[in-house]
Parts: structure tokens; C-alpha cells; sequence
């Protein structure tokens, strides 16, 4: 990856919006509507949303809601030609950070029972298995485990000695 391929991570903005939902339906079976997107940003005060942008095109995005001292992840999607590039880690991470300037402990999410890449990812950056929701996915009705990293700034702490 040259310097023009250089993933950045922000925060997501109103502009970002249409591109991110065209994300959504290329990853999802049962995307989130532009309407929902909008409103995540416009009028969720909990949510936090950060894109991976390369080039000028976003090519991934994560969201969480940050609640007391608990942040719960409530979407991740990357493009299919950046996968297993570091892009979800990077973007988990910034989430991570953003939880903890917000005073949050531990993190939350949800994932596909049978989604095992996606579940590497979450092993790696500290989350452990803590229960199942039955039938939670409509489209399909998958299982989703139910994930906690009770230490976010324990994880950050080791990502960050890794990167030294």
C-alpha cells in the first residue's frame, strides 16, 4: 500500500452518509436505512460513528453507543476489498479510545454465531464470550454471541506498546 492508499480514520460526518449506506448494502442482507444513519448522528446523543476513508472514498465504518461507564458497538462494516487489511481493527480501536475519553470501562457487541473471521478480530483486541441471543439475526435467524471486553484501556494500552 503506497502513501495514496493510506487508510485515515475519522470521525463520520452528514456528508459521509450516502457513502456509508451504499457500505451497508453491499455488506448487509438488512442494511440500515439512510434515515436510520441520519438520525444515529443528528439525534442520538450516545452514538459515536468513525469512517476509514483511502483516497478520498470511505471504505469502512463502525458505530457504538456510549452509556454510563459501558460502550455498546453497534454496527462494523468494511468494503470487500479491504478486508483483513487492519481496517475493522483500526476503526474497533478508535472506537475503543473515543469510549474511553468518555470515561466508558468495557465494550459490548453482538456478532454472528457463524461469522469466525469477524470473531478473530474481536478475540484478538481482548472481547470474551459471555452469552447468546437465540435467533437474534431476522434476516437469517442466526445466533449472535454476545461479546465483552471488560478492560478497553487495557486493550489500547497493549495496541499501543505493539505499535512502539
Amino acid at each position: 500500500m503506497d502513501d495514496n492508499e493510506k487508510i485515515i480514520l475519522r470521525d463520520m460526518s452528514m456528508l459521509d452518509v450516502e457513502e456509508v449506506y451504499g457500505i451497508e448494502c453491499r455488506c448487509f442482507t438488512q442494511p440500515w436505512s439512510v434515515e436510520a444513519l441520519i438520525g444515529e448522528l443528528s439525534r442520538n446523543d450516545a452514538a459515536h460513528y468513525v469512517v476509514a476513508e483511502c483516497a478520498g472514498h470511505i471504505v469502512g465504518y463502525a458505530g457504538m453507543w456510549v452509556v454510563c461507564d459501558e460502550a455498546h458497538m453497534t454496527n462494523i462494516a468494511v468494503d470487500e476489498p479491504w478486508r483483513c487489511q487492519g481496517t475493522a481493527t483500526g476503526m474497533i480501536l478508535y472506537l475503543m479510545q473515543k469510549a474511553t475519553q468518555m470515561n466508558a470501562i468495557g465494550m459490548t457487541l453482538e456478532v454472528r454465531e457463524n461469522n469466525h473471521r469477524a470473531q478473530r478480530v474481536y478475540y484478538a483486541l481482548g472481547f470474551r464470550y459471555a452469552g447468546m441471543r437465540k435467533r437474534y439475526y431476522s434476516d437469517t435467524g442466526e445466533n449472535a454471541l454476545i461479546l465483552w471486553n471488560e478492560n478497553i484501556l487495557n486493550t489500547l494500552s497493549k495496541a499501543e506498546a505493539l505499535n512502539r
